[in-house]
């Protein structure tokens, strides 16, 4: 007859469920109890003790003269009231200890399945709210079962069981039981009203969070992810800013030698990362996007998202990427089509100009700057790109933007 009571001992120590929760579900249902047999729960205490897991019940009456009871609920006689203590007196309360036994087996039976039931809801809602919380969080899991769509884990931290679907395991990867993985949370669901938490290694969070947790600017937000394209296990593009000026973004990404990149590249299956410095020139931007390849000229349509890139012969593959992979993530990455050309494709069929044609176009100090690199014809200072001959010159981005358009327009005129 005690099966009840026994059984709230089995969860006293339940995980992830206060002690004031558990109570209070124990007190409703022993209410139920009592609301079933008494048809009212208004003059009864409960009393659980959580830490025990011992149970009292009390029923409690007012003491009136015999043949005065005009409510049983709340009221009892004198003479009742005298079965249970000799000391009470009319006008007294009177406590009534009540027993398990009294309700009987089927509904203790009843009693305890409603009480396993509501504490693993309890459960499943604990575990929703704990993982919904953690979403984009890096867990540390073990392999529990692998199946033919999806791979179970348990959390090595809570003992929870995750979800790692096979899309969203890097390809050419294997893990055994027992084996350790790293994933970051993606989304919870409820399904029939069990929680199910999945995982990701493919997803981009992943690396934006083990970038975190290696580089310690971006924890402090001195340096700023603004964007991560992947092709998992292959390649990855990631747009970092700095917000001080001291602090290359780039540098510290990689760290001396490249000792921070090096071990999320192993966690990601040797998949290449190009980290590429920020920023709102889109010209520049895509340029940057295209590493490791070297862009000799970019004509933009803002409006229609596309970027025709020209490069010099040998450059073209390293742009495009093995199968396509580079030009398609610098695309995501800057959000613009890019079309790649030869230079020389462009250029090929129109004869050079000297700069000093252009002397009503192009202020003469200017000319002398682009001169004084070896850059003596229109064709030699389209050959290079805008950021070389930023550096090589006094000359600002701005001013040599324009200089390379008007000699576009020139032998696009042509």
């Amino acid at each position: 007859m005690l099966n009840l009571v026994d059984t709230f001992s089995e969860f006293k120590n339940v995980k992830n469920i206060d002690r004031p929760t558990l109570v209070r579900v124990l007190e409703d249902v022993f209410r139920t109890l009592i609301k079933k047999k008494f048809g009212s729960d208004e003059n009864f205490n409960v009393i659980v003790n959580a830490s025990t897991g011992d149970l009292e019940l009390w029923r409690i009456r007012e003491v009136v003269n015999d043949g005065e009871v005009g409510d049983e609920k709340s009221q009892i006689s004198i003479t009742g009231a005298l079965e249970i203590d000799e000391d009470y007196e009319i006008g007294d309360e009177c406590y009534e200890r009540l027993y398990l036994e009294e309700f009987g087996r089927r509904a203790i039976q009843a009693a305890r399945q409603t009480l396993m039931t509501k504490i693993m809801d309890l459960q499943k809602d604990e575990i929703y709210k704990r993982y919904v919380d953690r979403i984009g969080e890096i867990v540390t899991c073990e392999v529990h079962q692998i199946l033919r769509k999806d791979i179970l884990v348990f959390d090595d931290a809570t003992g929870d069981e995750l979800i790692l679907p096979r899309t969203d395991v890097i390809r050419g990867e294997r893990f055994d039981p027992g084996g350790l993985l790293k994933a970051v949370i993606t989304h919870v669901e409820l399904k029939n009203n069990n929680p199910q938490i999945y995982i990701s290694r493919t997803d981009s969070t992943f690396l934006e969070k083990l970038m975190e947790q290696e580089v310690p600017e971006i924890e402090d937000g001195v340096i700023a992810i603004k964007k991560i394209v992947r092709l998992p296990g292959e390649r990855a593009k990631v747009a970092v800013e700095s917000f001080d000026d001291r602090v290359d973004p780039v540098g510290a990404c990689v760290g001396m030698k490249g000792s921070r990149i090096h071990g999320i590249v192993r966690e990601l299956r040797n998949e290449n990362i190009d980290i590429v410095p920020y920023t709102l020139n889109e010209k520049l931007f895509i340029q940057r996007s295209l590493t490791p390849a070297k862009v000799t000229s970019i004509e933009l349509n803002p409006e229609k998202k596309v970027a025709d890139v020209y490069l010099d012969q040998d450059q073209v593959s390293l742009a495009i990427g093995k199968g396509g992979t580079n030009i398609r993530l610098a695309s995501k990455l800057t959000d613009y089509e890019i079309n790649v050309y030869r230079a020389d494709q462009v250029y090929e069929e129109v004869e050079d100009i000297d700069l000093d044609e252009f002397t009503d176009e192009i202020e003469d100090w200017v000319i002398d700057e682009l001169k004084g690199i070896g850059c003596d014809t229109a064709r030699n200072v389209l050959s290079l790109s805008t950021e070389e001959l930023v550096r090589r010159t006094d000359l600002e981005e701005e001013t040599i933007e324009g200089v390379r358009e008007i000699f576009r327009r020139e032998f696009e005129g042509e």
